[in-house]
């Protein structure tokens, strides 16, 4: 017996899957088969609609047939579910697209390849047995198959929610969660199933539809969004340990069953997918990015071997201690280059030729991880520090001749104008220059009128997350410029960062990170002063740690760069306040805010304070060469009035 059933019904695509005693695990070859026949059937003027079901009570589809991906990859094969997930996805995507209804009764478990298959539909049916998750984090997975698409678009934060504990939907959380459309008494499928295949009229079902009973998710929203609210699973591990509810612990204990690292990548996925350009695209390439390097870098292997091959449940995870680096987020989703996902069969991502001037600490690494995705970078650097895997050229001229792109990363607006003067002179019409300096918003205006006058596009994008985010790939991007120029520079922000944001036109982006360095630079001093205080009031840190985390003095500079060793997340603190980002640096960006506050007439006494604080522990005490939460020792260190 064929474990797909595809045949044509009266004016209905038939697809029954035919595996019961296997819970209807979706085989590559049936997803191929599948495929085949969405393809046949677009074009069928006889077809009018879809209709996919599966065999037995117990399950429309409980996932991938995972077997063969562990058999491949523990010999160390990682094609065969490279493959195979490049292929699922492009029939994920194409049932997404699909022109015709389409439409899926999901009874019993669907989870995992079967939301791929079952819930990207336009009517997607459950009964009284439907029980929906996503359960990868289980086995060392993300939510894939398009379906962090789904979470993200979730109420509130009930992605989070679903996408890390596993948690199973019944037919109104389904609804509810927007992975099922209607519920339809599983007693009135056949009849319903006949109709469509006489009538080819989908809306059918809609007059067939009745309310289901009450769900338990809606009532869970209020304390959802307020414990799961957290940028990365540190964060909210810390909101739920500190609640102390009944839900709380509850939510722990689901989580403890979890990959962490499978977890802290879910939760960055949705952070970056929510917003109005979310697409599915979007939501597989990011999925595959992980999916393709699971088997290697990731616990996918271990997850299967501890859940169906020695059934041992105890899964050796790495990072068990749920401390999950953010460097180690990143490399999961680092863009793939070449091997990009694509929605088309033997598609290839094109390499770009890139000219990369100014190769010091954050401009290295950056060029490293463009040369690592596939593109051909050249770099220069008047100093002449070179970067892996970056080809190293004697000038401007040599570095920018023939260059798709040319990117810049400099110390100030004055050697940004004569360096850009010169690439300009050399660079390709229709080519891009992006500049990633922090520079005053007057030389990223001048030097975007010089490209746009020679025909060139021009994005200033000054970068925040310090050395360790250059290296790690982790960077945020404050992008000012025209908006084709943005969407030419995105992919490459991709590569070299998580987060791109378009602030609007040319200066913009040195004015969001100004703004967003005048804020960092205020907070840290506070963080800095509440340390001190508190030793001197004999508040023992970690105690003030914990209060303040997860109270209204919440902030970047206390949850995630806490300026007190052996506190929090590890930090410079913890390395002898080596620099991440420099004292030097942060004086120089709060000389910039002051600069604009000045020339617009804004009135900031926060950020002028700061400067003088800063000014005053680089240039005339041990500041210089340290990074910028120093600050603490020096605070600690001195009195009232000294």
């Amino acid at each position: 017996m064929s474990d797909i059933d595809i045949r044509i019904t009266g004016r209905a695509g038939r697809i029954t899957l035919n595996r019961p005693n296997a819970l209807n695990a979706l085989t590559y070859e049936m997803c191929l088969a599948i495929e085949k026949a969405l393809d046949r059937w677009r074009e069928d003027e006889a077809v009018h609609l879809v209709v996919i079901n599966a065999a037995g009570d117990r399950a429309f589809c409980s996932g991938g047939d995972i077997a063969d991906l562990y058999a491949n990859g523990i010999k160390g094969d990682y094609a065969y579910g490279q493959k195979f997930w490049s292929d699922e996805y492009r029939l994920n995507y194409k049932i997404f697209n699909y022109p015709k209804p389409f439409v899926s009764f999901l009874q019993g478990f669907t989870m995992g390849g079967g939301v791929g298959i079952g819930c990207h539909g336009s009517h997607r049916i459950v009964g009284d047995t439907s029980q929906i998750a996503m359960p990868e984090c289980g086995i060392g997975l993300v939510p894939d198959v398009g379906g962090s698409l789904m979470l993200a678009l979730a109420p509130g934060r009930l992605g989070e929610y679903l996408g890390i504990t596993a948690s199973r939907m019944g037919p109104a959380d389904a609804i509810y969660a927007g992975f099922a459309d209607h519920y339809v008494p599983e007693l009135m499928w056949t009849d319903l199933i006949g109709r469509l295949e006489t009538s080819g009229d989908a809306s059918v079902v809609e007059k067939a539809a009745q309310s289901p009973s009450a769900g338990t998710l809606k009532a869970n929203t209020a304390q959802i969004d307020r414990l799961l609210t957290g940028e990365r699973l540190g964060d909210i591990l810390t909101d739920l340990k500190a609640d102390g509810s009944e839900f709380a612990q509850d939510t722990l204990k689901k989580l403890s069953r979890s990959s962490p690292l499978s977890m802290a990548c879910t939760i960055e996925m949705l952070h970056r997918l929510r917003g109005p350009s979310l697409t599915l695209e979007k939501a597989l390439d990011l999925e595959y990015r992980f999916t393709y390097r699971a088997s290697e870098h990731a616990d996918f292997l271990e997850g299967i071997r501890a859940a169906i091959i020695d059934k041992d449940r105890s899964p050796k995870w790495q990072y068990g201690d749920m401390d999950v680096p953010l460097a180690a987020v990143s490399k999961m989703l680092q863009p793939l280059g070449r091997n990009a996902l694509s929605f088309e069969e033997n598609d290839m991502t094109t390499p770009l030729t890139i000219g990369f001037i100014g190769l010091g600490n954050m401009g290295a690494p950056m060029a490293t991880n463009l040369a690592k995705a596939g593109h051909s970078v050249k770099g220069y650097d008047v100093a002449g520090t070179t970067a892996e895997n970056v080809t190293q050229v004697s000038g401007i001229p040599e570095a920018v001749d023939g260059a798709d792109v040319v990117i810049t990363m400099l110390p100030n607006g004055s050697i940004l104008r004569q360096v850009a003067a010169e690439a300009i002179r050399y660079m390709p019409k229709g080519s891009l220059l992006i500049d990633c300096s922090t520079v005053d918003v007057e030389s990223a205006r001048n030097t975007s009128e010089a490209a746009e006058d020679k025909g060139i596009l021009s994005v200033d994008a000054p970068v925040s997350g310090g050395i360790g985010g250059a290296s790690a790939g982790t960077l945020t991007f404050m992008a000012g410029g025209r908006v084709d120029a943005f969407a030419k520079a995105e992919p490459l922000f991709d590569i070299m960062g998580q987060k791109a944001v378009h602030c609007g036109e040319a200066g913009a982006g040195q004015a969001a990170k100004i703004c967003n360095n005048m804020i960092l630079g205020a907070t840290m001093i506070a963080t800095c002063e509440a340390f001190a205080l508190a030793d001197k009031l004999g508040l023992e840190r970690q105690k003030m740690f914990d209060v303040v985390s997860t109270s209204s003095g919440y902030s970047w500079s206390m949850n995630a760069y806490c300026p007190a060793p052996g506190i929090g997340p590890t930090s410079p603190a913890d390395n002898g306040y080596a620099p991440g980002f420099a004292a030097e640096l942060m004086l120089k960006d709060l000389g910039l805010s002051q600069q604009a506050a000045a020339a617009v007439n804004a009135d900031t006494p926060m950020g002028e304070l700061a400067l003088q604080l800063y000014e005053q522990f680089v240039e005339h005490e041990d500041g210089r060469g340290k990074d910028f939460s120093a600050m603490l020792p020096r605070l600690a260190a001195r009195g009232r009035d000294d």
